[in-house]
């Protein structure tokens, strides 16, 4: 019991602290967009500089797999189409819609709206494991979450508001990054995680680097020292969130962890109110992110009866 106990700590902590980590992201980003100087509707523009993080990020990762253990980087002829696959959905696609799609909304906003990943994941988890099924405390969940999701939308003047190369592409890029997760714990069998990680991140950021570079302006982008600094950040803070995200994933359940995701909302909206001029709170932002944090604490809530008999 207590080897049981300790285990979930310590699954506590990591999974809290890739969240947070996802959580600081969204500030950082909306303040690169600035640092900058990128245009919002400059598509070309954020597929080079997420690929120009995310090529940075796995370059690393595999570098440093090279010295800490080389044999897990080697992968098998068939195991190659899974990692180009998951580079282009979980790097390529999450992230493109992401990237573009938060140029064109508040840090909070996207914050909240990335929550969608978990709700998405424990949809698309009923209809792929038979010890994962929908309940009604998911379906709870579910419903809470998804109006928190539309409270996020509403402006000042108690207008809904949504555009769909804005907050539109972040919801594509939860579904996208949810439909990774479960590519993750289904075709990644025998890759390492850390393996896992660094490939697709460069497969993903090497394509994003082949499709936007040649489109994109001369002036598209102006590096500063701090825009250096937060692209560097940004590398980093993928390795490490990835990796460890995937470790997880390889030996835990997917709904299992996913409850810990609560933080990434509440640490972007406050890392935004905190770095990004102009962002506050407000009665319907701190709503939404209530019900968001409802709705993933209900999807993975599991009654005491359960959990003893795991």
């Amino acid at each position: 019991m207590d080897r049981f106990l300790t285990k979930k700590w310590i699954v506590a902590i990591i999974a809290v602290f890739c969240s947070i980590l996802w959580g600081s992201a969204f500030p950082v980003l909306k303040v690169s967009y600035i640092e900058l100087q990128m245009a919002a509707d400059d598509t070309m523009a954020k597929i080079v500089f997420a690929g120009m993080r995310f090529f940075l990020a796995g370059i690393i990762l595999v570098f440093g797999m090279i010295f800490i253990n080389r044999k897990a980087l080697f992968v098998t002829k068939k195991q190659v189409p899974v990692l180009v696959i998951f580079g282009i959905v979980q790097t390529g696609l999450q992230y493109f819609f992401l990237y573009n799609g938060l140029s064109k909304t508040s840090g909070m906003q996207g914050a909240i709206l990335v929550s969608g990943l978990t709700f998405f994941t424990v949809i698309l988890a009923h209809y792929f494991y038979v010890n994962d099924r929908m309940n009604w405390q998911k379906t709870i969940g579910l419903i809470a979450g998804f109006t928190g999701i539309v409270f996020a939308n509403w402006g000042q003047e108690f207008e809904f508001s949504f555009q769909f190369t804005g907050e539109g592409f972040i919801i594509l890029s939860t579904l996208t990054g949810a439909i990774g997760t479960i590519m993750a714990k289904e075709l990644a069998v025998g890759i390492h995680p850390f393996a896992l990680t660094g490939w697709q991140l460069t497969i993903g950021g090497a394509l994003m680097l082949l499709v936007g570079y040649p489109l994109m302006g001369q002036d598209a982008m102006t590096f500063t020292p701090i825009g250096w600094g937060l692209l560097i950040y940004s590398s980093f803070l993928s390795i490490v969130a990835f990796a460890l995200w995937f470790s997880l994933l390889k030996y835990n359940k997917a709904g299992e962890i996913s409850i810990y995701q609560f933080v990434t909302p509440l640490s972007g909206a406050v890392l935004s109110v905190i770095f990004i001029p102009g962002e506050r709170f407000t009665i319907f932002i701190i709503a939404a992110l209530l019900l968001v944090v409802l709705g993933v604490m209900a999807v993975n809530y599991k009654p005491k009866s359960d959990e003893g008999n795991q």
